[in-house]
């Protein structure tokens, strides 16, 4: 499995590749009274509309794994907007030590906003190469992460990574401040991490962190 950096530019290149992965990799989310194919088609327009705008936002930042020739996953992320959008109704007691209005405003907080791995290359450790991988240039003090509390992949994931849940937000977070969809090495997505969403498709999104300094 080779793993590489992409830049921007390449990540806008990609864009269409990054889409046929995100599709399969969620392709079991089955909506009662929808033809599969018709769910397919609507998530893909609605992951190129989101991943056009989360590409152009400052400190983004992509990772891709590739078997052969073709990419098997892909992780991304970005700055988290100084504006603080992802804390409001976040409801949780958060580690006293972490000022996370203040990293926010600074812009010392980074978003994991993108994690999809293919059903065939999970459970292989190439979620948690991508997410090193992907943090390991960032000058973050925190990275964040939005889950749904019953991708219970996702959650194991993180866990297993020393995140912390910080709290919870009533409602589902508009897609333009960012969320993990993370496809995992495991399972399913509020923000995607591994074909286990981790963002928001549920009445309540929690919310992920973990500090990257001392």
């Amino acid at each position: 499995m080779f793993v590489r950096r992409l830049s921007r530019w390449q990540a806008e290149q990609q864009r269409e590749a990054v889409a046929d992965v995100y599709v399969e990799a969620y392709a079991y989310r089955r909506v009662p009274g929808e033809e599969l194919r018709d769910r397919q088609e609507r998530d893909r327009r609605e992951f190129l509309e989101t991943f056009a705008e989360d590409v152009q936002r400052p400190g983004f930042d992509m990772v891709v794994a590739s078997g052969g020739s073709k990419p098997v996953a892909y992780a991304y992320g970005f700055a988290l907007d100084r504006g603080g959008e992802w804390w409001r109704a976040l409801s949780g007691e958060v580690p006293w030590d972490w000022d996370i209005e203040e990293l926010t405003v600074s812009g010392q907080v980074f978003a994991l906003a993108g994690l999809m791995v293919l059903p065939a290359h999970r459970r292989g450790g190439v979620a948690t190469r991508l997410v090193e991988q992907l943090l390991i240039r960032t000058d973050a003090a925190l990275v964040a992460a939005r889950v749904d509390p019953a991708n219970e992949a996702a959650v194991g994931a993180l866990r297993s990574w020393g995140w912390t849940k910080l709290g919870a937000v009533a409602a589902p977070v508009a897609s333009s401040d960012g969320g993990v969809d993370a496809v995992m090495d495991g399972a399913a997505s509020a923000v995607p991490l591994t074909a286990v969403p981790v963002g928001g498709s549920g009445t309540v999104t929690d919310i992920w962190s973990r500090a990257l300094t001392s």
